[in-house]
């Protein structure tokens, strides 16, 4: 079963220094049809203006991913962490027992992102943050693995405190891949436009800045209308 969530339908704000849309119940948006997707909380599209960003702030209990689009991001947390994460890469931060952070454009370009947050599996472990490049060059296959929380991927994903999966990348035109999914998935459509199939052949067409959530099938196939970015969240219910 796919359920196609159009951009235009998404929580919006607009800050000045930074636009906004929720695929979730977030700060003053709120859904009740839109809670959340299995331990998957949050999932916000931001825009960020050059030289703005986010004020340090605390986390608790919480995996935050974040996954750039575009521009670069700075980080800086109370456990003395700093890093620099850009287009094309991705950074965890695993809140614990509590962590104080910021977030910050400082170049002259605007920051592009998804901000995900997902439901840890232990509380209260040390508080943590890493980040890593992945290959933005076009998959002819499956797309690789970014986040995990299983054992088995700790050598080439960055690491949650839960049993979800990450997978993100570009595809060309005409590609066609299929995707395994282990529990359930949110789908989201970085840039360009793609058909997502399940096994029922159930189709789905996904414009850029659209979502979608899979249930109910363990293979999901893609075939990219135009040169596309997207990323797969598999997580349990």
């Amino acid at each position: 079963m796919i359920k196609h969530i159009r951009f235009e339908e998404l929580g919006t704000e607009n800050y000045g220094w930074l636009q906004t849309r929720y695929h979730f119940s977030f700060a003053a948006y709120y859904n009740p049809q839109r809670m959340g997707f299995g331990k998957l909380r949050v999932i916000n599209d931001d825009i960020v203006a050059a030289g703005h960003g986010f004020d340090p702030h605390p986390h608790k209990n919480m995996e935050i991913i974040s996954y750039i689009r575009s521009g670069s991001v700075s980080h800086e947390d109370s456990e003395g962490n700093k890093g620099l994460t850009e287009t094309g890469e991705v950074q965890v931060m695993s809140a614990g027992t509590g962590i104080m952070h910021s977030e910050y454009n400082l170049s002259e370009q605007p920051l592009t992102l998804y901000q995900i947050w997902i439901e840890t599996d232990k509380p209260n472990v040390q508080p943590r943050w890493e980040s890593k490049k992945f290959s933005t060059t076009p998959v002819t296959q499956k797309l690789p693995l970014l986040v995990s929380g299983f054992a088995q991927d700790k050598d080439s994903a960055l690491f949650i405190h839960q049993q979800a999966r990450i997978f993100g990348g570009c595809l060309k035109q005409g590609s066609v891949i299929t995707q395994e999914i282990a529990a359930q998935a949110y789908v989201l459509a970085s840039k360009g436009q793609f058909i997502i199939s399940d096994r029922d052949n159930k189709e789905v067409f996904l414009n850029q800045g659209d979502g979608a959530q899979v249930t109910e099938t363990d293979l999901l196939t893609v075939l990219a209308v135009t040169d596309c970015e997207l990323v797969i969240i598999d997580v349990p219910s």
